[in-house]
């Protein structure tokens, strides 16, 4: 749509990689037109290199590119993409980097291979594509996948889900992929969306062992905004920024903004 922006945010550079959340990810679902997928992107640089934690769907290429050519990059530069699980909505884009490594968990891979065609959100021809791909890095959790990056087996939302912990000196960022969606899980450690309720309330209780083990770290939801631990419960980095801008009247000058940033 016309006068499409990101809605991303840059956050404190920590353990040597500059951090910037190229799209905001938003905790909501539409309501008769299936998935709505707005998932969190992260763009990282740092020890020569250019990384994606999670690259979208269809709809985020237009953003991704404006966001490496802002920074004087173009897609060939990225030699990196970090995938927290299969789903269409984190994963589509790797077909984007010609040159990036795709790291994905091994058992992540595996599981959905097996996935029945035409099924669910798992999008078939990719993953099938990513097991053929010479640049495919399978990960197992405590792989160190980028210099200080390590990854965690966080299972729930799908089999073989990862979590990516990068490590400063005084604070770290957690990268929860729909492992934690959003900070409704996060405090009612209650998934939307999971293969197995319980094994997903075990990984949001690991999640939070993560986030309170440094003071200040961030955590970066794979649908919401990031946020710190205040007082013992999540508070938000930043505002929320989302809406939309539909045609309702006659000519293409005329729009309506419909604002998604209810409190």
């Amino acid at each position: 749509m016309a006068g499409e922006q990101s809605n991303g945010a840059k956050l404190p550079t920590i353990g040597g990689w500059d951090i910037d959340i190229v799209v905001q990810g938003y905790p909501g679902k539409s309501v008769c037109h299936g998935g709505l997928g707005w998932s969190t992107i992260a763009l990282l640089r740092g020890y020569g290199r250019v990384a994606f934690i999670d690259v979208g769907s269809f709809s985020q290429r237009s953003i991704i590119q404006q966001s490496l050519e802002s920074r004087g990059l173009t897609p060939a530069d990225v030699t990196d993409v970090l995938l927290t699980h299969s789903h269409w909505d984190h994963s589509l884009n790797w077909v984007m980097f010609p040159q990036a490594r795709i790291a994905i968990g091994t058992k992540e891979l595996a599981w959905s291979l097996l996935e029945p065609w035409g099924m669910g959100p798992v999008p078939e021809l990719y993953v099938r594509e990513l097991d053929r791909l010479d640049r495919t890095v399978l990960v197992t959790a405590g792989d160190e996948v980028l210099p200080g990056i390590r990854a965690y087996d966080m299972p729930g939302h799908t089999p073989g889900h990862l979590v990516y912990r990068l490590h400063g000196e005084k604070n770290d960022i957690l990268f929860t992929g729909d492992a934690a969606k959003n900070r409704a899980e996060l405090l009612s450690l209650t998934a939307d969306m999971t293969y197995d309720q319980m094994i997903s309330r075990q990984s949001m209780e690991r999640i939070w062992e993560l986030w309170k083990d440094k003071p200040g770290t961030v955590l970066v939801p794979g649908h919401d905004v990031p946020m710190v631990i205040e007082d013992g419960k999540p508070a938000y980095i930043g505002e929320r920024a989302a809406g939309i801008s539909s045609w309702f009247g006659e000519t293409l000058d005329q729009t309506k903004l419909f604002e998604l940033t209810g409190r």
